[in-house]
């Protein structure tokens, strides 16, 4: 029993240091979905342009 105790202080005390440690910068209100997801990869130069989107899952598992 003490040692889910002393395991559950370790995870706590590692959290609290984590969420120190991030400072306003953290975002702890979950996944975003819509326009509130804002996600932008910085644009390289060199890179050649992103391949096409895959086919939807629901027309590869179509039964013919």
């Amino acid at each position: 029993m003490w040692k889910i105790v002393v395991g559950f202080v370790i995870f706590a005390a590692l959290a609290l240091y984590v969420i120190s440690k991030g400072g306003d910068s953290l975002d702890m209100s979950g996944e975003k979905h819509g326009a509130d997801a804002v996600h932008v990869e910085p644009a390289k130069a060199d890179a050649p342009a992103a391949a096409p989107a895959a086919a939807p899952a629901s027309d590869a598992s179509a039964v013919k």
